[in-house]
């Protein structure tokens, strides 16, 4: 019988190296691909030693994707993604943040590039498969009774990302493998020791670009005003670009208590900020979704909800609130709810979907 014939996101680093190992001793055949986002652009800082997707250390990190390669005895090859990435992820970078919102542009990148352009680019260029794998922590599962793939957290909850991929359609799911989903981090390393690979590791970052983002802005300041929920003038600004929701330090404001940044107002290029009890609310509105164990959402649903990465799950009620958009009400009033970020929504072990913070409404 014929072996399955299976791509593996290659990027340098121990997780993805150990994925494709451990394909192959499942029998696969084997071939690693990475995907070339750096343009290049001039005037861009260098790294900061952190890891990260975009940055001029790319060509560092698909020197060190391919002697692994070599060390496992895979074939190897690497797709110029940059194009669309510049289209599909920095523009819609740049886009959100001088509107006032704070993008996730690894959200964004996994949906369209990693796990859209690369398998299609590859597939374009000749290159015949069955999958396509990645060293996320994450698991999928086929749902008998519901009739659709389902995304799953990673064993190891400190390393779970299923986060950064609650986007993935059915179609993606369908053709995905997560060989570490049920392993932990340390089991992966320990796999990494006996294969002879390098177990050195560039600190991990959960950015995307290794320099500061205003290099990507490419922005002239733009001067308004600091104020707070009564309209009174606090201070000064450079650009609301240059401040997140829930800010505390830097604002150069002198007040009676500290301060953080409420709401970036584009219309009036103020940055509204006000005390930590103005920084919690309880419900808010998203939309852009994407539903993964469900078809769509009908009526209300008990589940829980992570508005960044790092937070733990909160309790939470979600309804219909409109075409694609979802009224998502906590059940302990939340702070940092910061529109562009993504909401993604769990019951158990299982992402039932998730979407993009459109607005506090309470």
């Amino acid at each position: 019988m014929q072996r399955k014939k299976v791509i593996v996101g290659l990027s340098g680093g121990v997780d993805s190296s150990v994925a494709a190992y451990l394909l192959k001793q499942q029998g696969y055949e084997v071939t690693g691909v990475t995907m070339a986002i750096w343009d290049g652009k001039p005037g861009l800082a260098s790294s900061s030693g952190k890891h990260a997707c975009y940055g001029p250390d790319e060509n560092e990190e698909i020197a060190e994707a391919r002697e692994l390669a070599g060390i496992l005895g895979i074939p190897y090859h690497v797709y110029d993604c940059s194009g669309r990435y510049k289209s599909m992820v920095l523009d819609y970078f740049k886009k959100e943040y001088l509107s006032g919102r704070t993008p996730n542009p690894c959200v964004k990148c996994n949906q369209l590039i990693k796990f859209g352009m690369l398998p299609e680019v590859a597939k374009s260029e000749g290159l015949e498969f069955d999958y396509f794998a990645t060293g996320h922590y994450a698991r999928v599962e086929w749902d008998e009774e519901r009739k659709r793939h389902l995304l799953l957290k990673g064993a190891d909850s400190k390393k779970d990302q299923t986060y950064f991929i609650y986007r993935l359609t059915q179609e993606q799911l369908s053709g995905i493998l997560f060989p570490l989903g049920d392993l932990t981090k340390n089991q992966v390393r320990e796999i990494a020791g006996t294969i002879h690979i390098p177990l050195t590791e560039k600190e991990e970052s959960q950015d995307f670009y290794t320099g500061d983002y205003k290099d990507l802005l490419d922005v002239a300041d733009t001067p308004g005003d600091i104020v707070n929920q009564k309209g009174n003038v606090l201070g000064r600004h450079n650009g609301i670009w240059n401040y997140t929701i829930g800010q505390r330090k830097g604002l150069g404001v002198a007040y009676t208590e500290p301060l953080y940044v409420l709401r970036l107002d584009k219309d009036k290029n103020q940055v509204i900020v006000g005390t930590h009890d103005e920084t919690v609310h309880t419900s808010f509105l998203v939309n852009d979704l994407n539903w993964i164990a469900i078809e769509s959402l009908t009526e209300p649903l008990d589940v829980k909800v992570k508005i960044r990465s790092a937070q733990k799950e909160t309790d939470a009620l979600i309804e219909p609130a409109g075409t694609d958009t979802v009224r998502v009400t906590f059940a302990i009033p939340n702070e940092g709810i910061t529109p562009g970020q993504s909401a993604v929504f769990y019951q158990g072990e299982m992402v039932v979907g998730g979407g993009v913070i459109e607005k506090v409404i309470k």
